[in-house]
Order: C-alpha cells, then sequence, then structure tokens
C-alpha cells in the first residue's frame, strides 16, 4: 500500500483512492495489482514476469510497450551505494518509467513545476509510470534496500537518466520514510 507525502506541508495520504487523485491531477499514473505471488530471493526474472503475464500483457498491449523485465535490489547487491547515488540525484527520461512492485519497497521523488516537491512510497502491488520529462529521482533506502519490481519498457534506450544537476534531491536526504501503523 502506497503512502504519499509532502514535506513542505506535512500532508500524508494512505488512503488508495486518495493517492491515485492525486497523482492523477499531477499527470502521474498509479494502479494498484493484486500480486497474489510470493517469490524466493532465487526467483528468475523469467518466474516473476511469467507469474504477471495476465496483468502485463493487456496493460503493455494497450500503451504500446514493448518490453518488460525485473530489476530486485537487496542488501546484498553489489555496489549498491554507486547504484543509490544514481538514482538518487534527480533525472528525467526520453519515455516513461513505469514499474510494477512485486516486493520490498521504493520512494519516488517528484519535482513538478508550481507543485511542492512530493514523493510516493511504493510497496507490493503498487504500479506507477512517471510521464516522460518528468524531474523525479528514486530512493530503495540507505541501509537494508528490497525492491522487487517489474519494468516495462516502450524503447530501453528512453531509461537513460538525463540528469538535472539541480541539487533538489539534497534538500530532502533526511526525510524518514513512512510506516504503515
Amino acid at each position: 500500500m502506497a503512502i504519499l507525502s509532502v514535506p513542505e506541508t506535512g500532508l500524508e495520504l494512505r488512503e488508495p483512492l486518495q493517492i491515485k487523485s492525486f497523482l492523477a491531477e499531477k499527470g502521474v499514473f498509479f494502479d494498484q495489482w493484486t500480486c497474489e505471488v510470493q517469490f524466493a530471493d532465487t526467483a528468475t526474472q523469467d518466474e516473476i514476469l511469467a507469474a504477471y503475464a495476465k496483468d502485463l500483457q493487456p496493460f503493455m498491449q494497450a500503451g504500446g510497450y514493448q518490453s518488460a523485465d525485473v530489476i530486485s535490489i537487496n542488501a546484498l547487491t553489489p555496489n549498491y551505494d554507486q547504484i543509490r547515488a544514481k538514482f538518487l540525484a534527480e533525472h528525467t527520461h526520453d519515455e516513461d518509467e513505469i514499474r510494477f512492485f512485486v516486493d520490498g519497497q521504493g520512494l519516488f521523488w517528484f519535482h513538478l513545476e508550481n507543485t511542492p516537491v512530493f514523493n510516493v512510497l511504493c510497496q507490493c502491488g503498487d504500479l506507477i509510470s512517471v510521464p516522460i520529462g518528468t524531474k523525479h529521482w528514486f530512493d530503495a533506502g540507505a541501509t537494508d534496500p528490497f525492491v522487487k519490481a517489474i519494468r516495462i519498457f516502450t524503447d530501453t534506450s528512453g531509461w537513460t537518466p538525463l540528469y538535472t544537476q539541480s541539487g533538489t534531491e539534497q534538500q530532502f536526504l533526511h526525510f524518514q520514510i513512512p510506516t504503515r501503523g
């Protein structure tokens, strides 16, 4: 279940319909799918994609998406600090960045025009699409990261990050990730 936070105003949304509405007003697609499958750490990309083919295939076909893969990050991921630093720098992409979280969690930050910076903690079952050209960054956590997500592409070359060099993300390095409670 996602949690949306606007640090500047103190707003926190935990209800899926409120989150979906807030994001839709900002041009960000958000949905929640059922996650019925628990995966072992040794699950392969093919096993994960096959488990969600019934949802993925119609979604991809409707949006004209061509491929999907799985990103899996955990405490044993080699060079995690370097990977995290790359994700934490504000950037854009030349295509939508779509992730469906099948396990774990990650924090997407958004820096939109005329809107306070906000974030969405995506967890198991959450699907989010960061629109093309949207300034954003992602955090899997400073300690004990755990993300298992399906990434959906039109063209994987569009996923090359275009860094803004704004430094905006530096203002939010000490944000405390909310917990369900």
